[in-house]
């Protein structure tokens, strides 16, 4: 019997969310509704320039987030990352344990700065993000946890990861392991500029193919480079054998053994968008753990990211607001 529901590998970053108007976007350069990669000086140029704000702060990180839903909606967890001895990374580590995400991450064995990302919300509820990867970057298979991997049932790995080639060479071994282990394997394509910038790392992490694809409308579109959906399905199913793509306030669509449903979403009133994406893939992952038929999961995927976005957070306020979640989950529309 596995020990593990889900083993992820990702980066280990900080969130700190701010609420800013579009002008600000426009008067720093801020790409609106990605994820842009920047280095020391310009994150701390830009904190300079929020100073007079009060940030929301939370361990995050993608793949993080997404494990966080999966454990605290009863499946479990372990999550490798890698952070620096210092206050951001000691609050990761310590918030992964509160919420009982096992990691073999230990404090004080890297030098260098954790990583952080500025979370910039609008009006209009779209995120901006802005990442500094710090010591995250240098991500490498050493990190991984065989043990801990062969032990568990689904691997997933965060795009994010093809920006570096460390941590392209941590996921290429993490997925080759998991392959070897009969373990499911899962991929996340995580920001279009993933797609549009490191598609060629994200083909070196895919592999021949995963078992199982996350990304949202418009990474999916980029990945085939067209404006039709059902072209962009007929490309990603080269690459998997199941797909949960992401529509906004639509729903998703569930893609499994040839068979395309689009499962429409819950109404709400989004106030942020940022973590939507991830919680969703924590539901379906967690449906799958749980014996939910695929739809079904798209459907709980869709309820649990409606429920997100009307607040301001890229996760819930606790492990009870997620079991809320799951026992207020009527089923699909």
């Amino acid at each position: 019997m596995s020990r593990y529901d889900l083993y992820g590998l990702g980066n280990a970053l900080v969130d700190m969310e701010f609420s800013v108007d579009d002008s600000f976007l426009g008067d720093h350069g801020i790409i609106k509704g990605h994820m842009t990669l920047v280095d020391a000086p310009r994150i701390e140029a830009l904190l300079d320039s929020l100073s007079e704000l009060s940030p929301k702060r939370a361990s995050g990180g993608s793949a993080a987030n997404t494990l966080i839903a999966v454990q605290a909606f009863g499946s479990s967890t372990f999550y490798s990352c890698k952070v620096g001895d210092d206050e951001i990374g000691r609050y990761f580590v310590d918030d992964l344990a509160e919420i009982g995400v096992d990691t073999n991450t230990q404090q004080g064995n890297s030098s260098g700065p954790s990583g952080r990302c500025l979370v910039l919300i609008t009006p209009d509820a779209e995120r901006s993000l802005n990442t500094f990867l710090g010591i995250s970057e240098q991500l490498a298979p050493a990190e991984i946890d065989p043990d801990a991997l062969r032990n568990s049932r689904c691997l997933y790995i965060e795009g994010y990861l093809s920006s570096s080639a460390t941590g392209r060479a941590a996921a290429v071994h993490c997925r080759e392991l998991a392959e070897s282990e009969q373990v499911r394997t899962s991929l996340t394509l995580s920001d279009p500029s993933m797609v549009e910038v490191f598609r060629e790392g994200l083909i070196e992490m895919l592999g021949n193919g995963v078992d199982h694809l996350f990304c949202n409308e418009e990474e999916a579109l980029a990945w085939a480079g067209t404006d039709r959906m059902d072209i962009a399905i007929k490309e990603l199913k080269d690459v998997a054998r199941a797909l949960n793509i992401t529509l906004g306030a639509r729903g998703s669509f569930a893609v499994e053994r040839g068979s395309t449903r689009e499962v429409p979403g819950f109404k709400t009133k989004a106030v942020d968008t940022n973590g939507a994406g991830d919680i969703y893939a924590g539901a379906v992952l967690h449906g799958w753990c749980t014996g939910m038929e695929s739809a079904t999961a798209a459907s709980f995927g869709n309820f649990a990211a409606a429920h997100l976005v009307a607040q301001y957070g890229a996760r819930l306020s606790s492990p009870d607001d997620y079991q809320a979640l799951l026992t207020g989950f009527g089923g699909p529309q």
